[in-house]
């Protein structure tokens, strides 16, 4: 077998299937056949919409692009995880997660075409917040809206994602101290991918991620983040926990970014080609396939379905999001200031007449 990802070392995490997708532990984390069909196949659309994204990037239709290809599991087991009053406050990289909770992929990719900040997607209506590029202030924006939770009564929880290089920041140790000072209705879900960019887990901290729950007072998990029913299990019971008045859960799910940090980054600056392809040994969507096959919920007739079923879906996107027309230009005056100042005035009147 393939060498695990190098930040995997150190406490063994929380597990039902292994890596060739063979039972370890309890396979019940009440779901049925349906249910785990459709977590199979979120993964499947999450992967090829992740692929196409890349495409369009490269093909000058999107600006930039973070892609997430290694982590379906940690993102569609979390999401599905949640309820329908649950608000999620993601990253730049939860396609995958925002796919679940029913964001529509046109107006999510509306950022990264440019033509709107942060998605016209309504996160109200999605329970799933707007894309977040600086690092780590979404932790501090779910924690803050799970008191508000409390105090109003209301029995949901947020769950914020985050990646490794989250822990080091500030805003993560400011979030985590609120959450457990006022007992937050809140799971802090990290993604630790291995990477920070260009900077390996092991440069960022010396100890493991999810111990530091400790410090502040709440559990700490670590999950294999590849294995989407484990990941599944923990965050239902993390939210289980935080409808029940018992506060805030840390949540380090174990994946590894097979591809770059984004269409901006080049990995091979950073990190080998071998590192690599022995994280593809522990492949999410091989795994749980193997174990579904095994099981008997699906066949390879259903897989192949599917597969024409996601290419028709995928194009269908792919044609949604190159017609979204640019922004409208007066935007970038009547979106800057309260009250514009003269200058402005007068450049407004000169690109847009009258």
């Amino acid at each position: 077998m393939a060498s695990e990802p190098h930040h995997w070392r150190g406490t063994e995490p929380r597990r039902v299937l292994a890596p060739d997708g063979s039972l370890v532990g309890d396979p019940d984390v009440g779901l049925g056949p349906d249910d785990l069909r459709a977590m199979l196949r979120f993964m499947l659309l999450a992967r090829r919409l992740d692929r196409e994204c890349i495409a369009l990037q490269r093909q000058g239709e999107l600006t930039v692009y973070p892609g997430f290809e290694g982590q379906e599991a940690a993102q569609v087991g979390s999401a599905m995880a949640l309820g329908p009053d649950d608000f999620v406050f993601p990253t730049f990289r939860e396609l995958a997660a925002a796919l679940v909770r029913g964001v529509d992929p046109v107006q999510y990719l509306a950022y990264h075409r440019g033509t709107w900040h942060g998605g016209p997607y309504d996160p109200r209506a999605t329970r799933f917040g707007p894309i977040c590029i600086p690092v780590a202030t979404q932790i501090v924006h779910g924690v803050g809206y799970a008191m508000g939770l409390a105090l109003d009564g209301v029995r949901a929880c947020s769950l914020a994602y985050f990646g490794d290089g989250s822990t080091s920041e500030g805003d993560f140790h400011e979030a985590a101290n609120l959450a457990g000072v006022f007992g937050a209705p809140t799971v802090l879900f990290c993604q630790n991918n291995g990477w920070a960019i260009s900077v390996p887990t092991a440069r960022q901290t010396a100890g493991e991620i999810w111990k530091r729950a400790e410090g502040y007072g709440f559990p700490g998990i670590r999950v294999d983040g590849n294995d989407v029913l484990a990941v599944y299990r923990e965050t239902r019971e993390a939210a289980a926990r935080a409808y029940a008045g018992e506060g805030p859960t840390l949540i380090e799910a174990l994946t590894y970014r097979v591809g770059a940090h984004s269409t901006a980054d080049d990995p091979g600056r950073y990190r080998g080609e071998d590192e690599v392809s022995d994280a593809r040994g522990f492949d999410p969507i091989a795994r749980f396939r193997s174990w579904l096959l095994a099981a008997g919920h699906i066949d390879d007739d259903l897989l192949a379905g599917w597969e024409a079923e996601i290419e028709e879906q995928v194009l269908t996107i792919r044609e949604g999001v190159i017609a979204q027309p640019p922004p409208p230009v007066e935007w970038m005056f009547d979106w800057t200031y309260a009250d514009p100042p003269s200058a402005l005035a007068v450049q407004r009147s000169e690109v847009l007449g009258g």
